[in-house]
């Protein structure tokens, strides 16, 4: 088990390493533009993922009454028959529940191989290791900045998702931002860095996002419209 972390954790580093390299090929040495180009890749990598989590999202928010109605017809008299028959709905729209944790689980190995590769990283050159007003990417920031900037991309991100009628998504957006700023300010700032970019390219990604799946949007806005009108 640990050796495959550590094998991870040495990868990260030879990646980092080796996108340092490039960045010095074309004449703009910097592990923070290295750190960048990762994230992207990473992003464009998990944009096939992001895209059908928001999918299923809109297509479960579609499906809620017919759940709610099975629910209510079969949750004390026969739970059994309830998930057969909650699962069998989700089969026949083509809906995968746990899409929504998918891009999460595929981040979180990264997110950690990152964490621990920054400690005590092996630059190969330590000059080209700051960031701005970070002297270096290993550290935390001084100023909270990239704590402050992780945060509130955190919250932009989120804004483009949440379903404003969910009280759970309601407080999801106001509390996550919150927990991202403080642990951004807890990690080296590399790591604030990558999530900063992450949350700015996911969210330009989501606007994308958002415009292809507009036709479900209005599908369960209809179907709202017309249960608030019975």
């Amino acid at each position: 088990m640990f050796d495959w972390f550590h094998s991870i954790v040495n990868g990260m580093t030879a990646l980092m390493n080796w996108l340092y390299s490039l960045t010095v090929s074309i004449g703009l040495p910097s592990y923070a533009l290295a750190i960048v180009i990762l994230t992207v890749i990473i992003k464009v990598a998990l944009y096939p993922l992001s895209k059908k989590q928001m999918q299923s999202m809109v297509m479960m928010q579609k499906l809620a009454p017919e759940i709610k109605a099975i629910q209510e017809k079969y949750k004390t008299k026969d739970p059994q028959k309830m998930q057969q028959l909650i699962m069998e709905l989700y089969k026949q729209h083509n809906v995968n529940p746990m899409a929504g944790c998918l891009p999460l689980l595929v981040q979180m190995p990264i997110l950690i191989a990152l964490y621990r590769a920054l400690f005590d990283f092996p630059f190969l050159n330590p000059e080209h290791a700051h960031f701005f007003w970070v002297e270096s990417l290993s550290q935390r920031d001084p100023y909270y900045l990239l704590p402050i900037l992780a945060a509130v991309t955190t919250y932009m991100q989120s804004k483009l998702t949440t379903n404003a009628q969910d009280q759970t998504q309601r407080t999801m957006l106001y509390t996550m931002p919150v927990l991202i700023g403080w642990i951004a300010s807890t990690v080296p700032a590399g790591l604030a860095l990558y999530w900063v970019v992450f949350n700015v390219v996911g969210a330009i990604q989501q606007w994308f996002i958002n415009k292809d799946t507009l036709h479900l949007k209005e599908g369960v806005a209809e179907v709202e419209g017309s249960r608030k009108g019975r």
